[in-house]
């Protein structure tokens, strides 16, 4: 018995996809990516074997997923930094205790909030902490920054 031409082409090219494909090669792709596998398909496909419609219509909606899952991730991603701003910014004139990147502690008054690479900052003193960092707020500063009177 031999082999179809065929039928060896189609090995061949399962065992090269089966070579070249790793786990995380499809993190990577994006939905344009998809679109030109797509056009590549409908453009190289068997004549007497056309792609069924219904695997097309599944395909696009696998690339719709895609796009709202990337949209969705972009927008949790704003609205999670819009809440850490506004927490970092209800903190300004509390006192709080916490320990700046480099692990040192850190205690006083929060003098101002800000974004630095994505994540929320507190300013207390010369010393910035991240938001993240802050173990204990005690109210507001008023008794560690100004002498009492009598």
């Amino acid at each position: 018995m031999s082999t179809s031409p065929v039928n060896a082409a189609s090995s061949a090219s399962q065992a090269a996809n089966q070579n070249t494909s790793s786990t995380n090669s499809f993190q990577s792709l994006t939905a344009q990516d998809f679109l030109n596998m797509m056009v590549a398909e409908l453009q190289n496909q068997d004549p007497t074997n056309p792609t069924d419609s219904s695997q097309i219509l599944q395909e696009v909606s696998q690339i719709d997923a895609i796009q709202s899952n990337t949209q969705l991730t972009t927008t949790l991603q704003g609205v999670q930094l819009g809440q850490s701003i506004a927490t970092a910014s209800a903190l300004i004139g509390m006192s709080v205790v916490g320990t700046d990147a480099n692990g040192n502690s850190v205690s006083g008054t929060v003098s101002s909030a800000s974004i630095n690479n994505g994540a929320a900052q507190l300013q207390i003193g010369s010393s910035s902490i991240p938001l993240s960092n802050v173990t204990q707020v005690d109210g507001y500063g008023s008794s560690s920054s100004s002498s009492s009177g009598s």
